[in-house]
């Protein structure tokens, strides 16, 4: 891959070409209650491992629906695992991994699957906190919201022309993450600390960012995208934990902003060139497969090296896409509402990703051991204590961003001793969904679902409405139950609970 690669512009459906590597077959598969909100997938046939569900008997009923969970066992036949095969209770079917996906792998016998990143690289959730009373600017709402729609281009192939990245600025962005986004002059250099690893993934390599893909990403710097992304105004609707709450900022009738969204166009085609490359690259290594879509590379090989590289530089796209599009909401309420920063307050509360892989370091039958964790809709979710932390949080565990759908509610929560006992230190990153796209089209057909909405007391703006029927609340899982099983396993404590006041959809 990368500039030279010969994969370079290919779409989607051409990568996918080719003879595929060896086939492996798998026997039928069976989930088997493991302990409170838990289900495993016994180790048989291809599996180099078990297969590991967190999930409830309510959630667990909807798994029949799609092929998430064989997917799940699928990944445990992949070289090099280390430990299970690992989904989240929002699992649900993705290209090669589950969305929901965790899987870490042996830095020597290892691989790298770009199926167990996705598509949108570094997608990910940033929240910022106010001042504000939500209560007391109600009658602004309205205001506000369509100040964001202007501050922030959303949709299909969004473009933003008012950002002047001038002379080698994508290349620092590649390089540098969100830091030269602030170099920008988009946000504060304090904002760093309070994004995960400061807001850049070491190892990023521009020069593997092919010239397709800064074709179609470089513009859309600032940008919302499409489908599910979102900025979300909300309300903190009540709080759980008093003390990690005040260590967050957070109070009961806040108004608070989430932004969801990744590496638009220019991840989507890092992906699309590593999965045309990594075909034959599992071919070369003898690798057998179950599913064409879990391609990958040995680690140290030069297809690892040169997809990491640019799924570091694309994860970095990401983090300065976030941190523009944060500041850009900051100055779309000051001047909706006509005030200055110290009577609004917004500030950054965190900002993590959760599709991405990091070399990490995590105690395995009794040792520490470096390891390429995927994590593909899911979040990390480190403990109390971690020195990766910032000092600020360090007492209560990484902060954990979990949004629902339009007319539900999200979460706040935070990494426990559970989650780095067992996934990795990680935790579920969404509601996630239950019906697909097009099954939602159709029972949105006829309906207004923005009216629908509205009646409930929630603004919604968005580029479409095939949008808002694609993402009507019950396309999703109540995220209250995947909340309550993430932390019914022990994964995760609950901080506060936010509602949807006004919502920007792609």
């Amino acid at each position: 891959m990368g500039r030279k690669g010969k994969h370079k512009g290919l779409s989607r459906r051409q990568a996918e070409k080719g003879p595929p590597a060896p086939r492996l077959e798998l026997p039928p598969l069976h989930l088997e209650p493991a302990g409170p909100h838990r289900y495993v997938i016994r180790r048989a046939g291809a599996m180099r491992t078990d297969g590991l569900v967190f999930a409830s008997a309510r959630l667990v009923a909807h798994l029949g629906r799609d092929q998430a969970v064989q997917q799940v066992a699928n990944v445990a036949t992949l070289p090099g695992i280390v430990g299970p095969s690992i989904a989240m209770p929002d699992i649900h079917w993705g290209y090669g991994f589950p969305i929901g996906g965790v899987a870490a792998f042996d830095a020597v016998d290892g691989v790298v699957s770009p199926g167990g990143i996705g598509y949108d690289i570094n997608c990910g959730v940033r929240m910022l906190a106010s001042d504000l009373v939500a209560d007391e600017i109600a009658g602004r709402l309205e205001a506000i919201v369509d100040a964001i729609v202007a501050s922030v281009p959303s949709g299909v192939g969004s473009s933003r022309f008012d950002l002047d990245l001038g002379s080698g600025g994508l290349e620092r962005v590649l390089a540098s993450g969100a830091s030269a986004a602030v170099r920008m002059g988009f946000g504060e250099a304090a904002d760093l600390d309070l994004v995960e690893d400061q807001g850049v993934v070491e190892g990023a390599d521009p020069g593997e960012i092919s010239p397709r893909a800064r074709e179609r990403g470089g513009p859309q710097l600032g940008t919302l995208g499409s489908g599910n992304h979102f900025v979300e105004l909300s309300r903190v609707d009540e709080v759980h934990d008093q003390r990690a709450a005040a260590v967050l900022g957070l109070f009961v009738g806040q108004l608070a902003v989430l932004i969801h969204t990744g590496s638009r166009g220019l991840g989507h085609q890092v992906c699309t060139e590593a999965v045309a490359g990594f075909g034959q690259a599992a071919r070369e290594a003898g690798i057998a497969l179950p599913d064409r879509q879990l391609v990958c590379a040995p680690l140290g090989s030069a297809a690892a090296r040169g997809y990491l590289g640019a799924m570091a530089a694309a994860a970095n796209f990401a983090f300065a896409n976030r941190q523009i599009i944060g500041h850009s909401v900051v100055l779309a309420v000051e001047r909706s509402l006509g005030v200055a920063p110290r009577e609004h307050g917004l500030r950054l509360v965190y900002d993590v990703p959760h599709n991405i892989a990091k070399w990490e370091s995590h105690e395995v039958g009794g040792r520490r051991r470096r390891l390429l964790v995927h994590r593909k809709g899911a979040t990390r979710a480190l403990p109390p204590g971690d020195e990766a932390l910032p000092e600020i949080y360090r007492e209560i565990g990484q902060p954990v961003l979990v949004p629902g759908d339009m007319g539900r509610a999200s979460f706040v929560l935070v990494g426990s001793e559970g989650a780095a006992r067992e996934s990795f230190a990680s935790a579920c990153h969404g509601a996630g969904r239950l019906l697909s796209r097009s099954d939602a089209l159709k029972r949105g057909r006829g309906r207004s679902v923005a009216s629908e909405l509205e009646r409930q007391g929630i603004l919604v703006r968005a580029a479409s409405r095939r949008t808002l029927a694609e993402e009507m609340p019950e396309a999703y899982k109540d995220v209250e139950h995947v909340v309550d099983a993430v932390c019914g396993a022990g994964l995760c404590r609950r901080v506060a609970r936010l509602r949807p006041l006004g919502v920007i959809k792609g």
